[in-house]
């Protein structure tokens, strides 16, 4: 049962690790099926070394086993949520990457202080409540407070990152931590300069526009 989505979830999972954006067996990913609205989802606690396709999980948008011997991620309530409420979402990743994470830790968005960010999300990233792990409450806080950005932060917790396919969930989310711990450098020398608000949306809009090749390559 969709074996090419598990194929390439199993791919994004095991580059959290190579990317340093997890540790152990923390962090997930997961890919919806446009078709048939399945997802794909990394079995809990399971190492990203030990992933195979056949290791992930296949669940419905309630969150009944569809395809596969393992438990689904202890995060699978919050993946199900965002897809129920966003019908644009078909990739999300999870992480506790460090420099993004030390802003959650504080409860602090980061603010939009780099070209970088403006192109990619469109201004800060934000900073959401904490939520209870294990239920639809994180899942919610993400829907609510994420706004058109790519990747949240959510407070006391880690990143979520959404995208239109599972590598651009995992695009935000590699990004996310590139721009944290700039920003971080930053704050180590002194107060960095946010960038005025017009030019961030011009930044945005010429970078989902104009930016790369005319084919789309995943």
């Amino acid at each position: 049962m969709l074996a090419e989505l598990r194929t390439r979830i199993c791919k994004v999972n095991q580059n959290l690790p190579k990317a340093g954006l997890v540790t152990m067996t923390s962090g997930n990913a997961s890919g919806r099926d446009p078709e048939t609205g399945l997802v794909a989802i990394k079995p809990s606690g399971v190492s990203f070394e030990d992933l195979t396709p056949d290791a992930i999980v296949v669940v419905d948008l309630e969150g009944n086993v569809r395809w596969g011997s393992l438990t689904p991620s202890i995060d699978t309530d919050t993946h199900l949520y965002i897809y129920r409420q966003r019908q644009d979402v078909q990739g999300i990743v999870h992480t506790h990457s460090n420099y993004a994470t030390s802003f959650a830790a504080l409860g602090e968005a980061i603010p939009c202080c780099l070209t970088a960010m403006a192109d990619e999300f469109g201004g800060p990233i934000p900073c959401g409540p904490f939520a209870p792990i294990g239920s639809e409450a994180i899942g919610k806080a993400v829907v609510d407070h994420i706004g058109r950005s790519p990747a949240i932060l959510l407070r006391s917790h880690g990143v979520f990152t959404i995208g239109p396919t599972p590598e651009a969930a995992f695009k935000a989310a590699v990004m996310t931590e590139d721009v944290a711990m700039t920003m971080h450098l930053a704050y180590l020398r002194g107060r960095p300069c946010q960038i005025e608000s017009d030019e961030v949306e011009r930044l945005f809009q010429q970078y989902h526009t104009r930016y790369g090749q005319a084919k789309t390559v995943r």
